[in-house]
């Protein structure tokens, strides 16, 4: 295999901002910036303030007895 100055190694992952500051992300803590950013979103998800409301006609059609 030739090693030139052209060769380029192709990331597994595409670069990104960190979803909670902006700032690069590091390969350790893919796809943040640091624990501290990754322990922020973490405890986002623990306190439930990442909720997919649902539709309130959901309930209704759960409940009616089939016909």
């Amino acid at each position: 295999m030739s090693s030139g100055s052209d060769d380029k190694v192709t990331p597994l992952r595409p670069k990104r901002p960190c979803p909670e500051c902006g700032k690069p992300s590091a390969r350790e803590t893919y796809p943040f910036c640091s624990v501290r950013c990754k322990d922020i979103d973490l405890n986002r998800w623990l306190k439930g303030a990442y909720v997919i409301p649902g539709r309130d006609d959901e309930d209704e059609t759960d409940n009616d007895p089939p016909k």
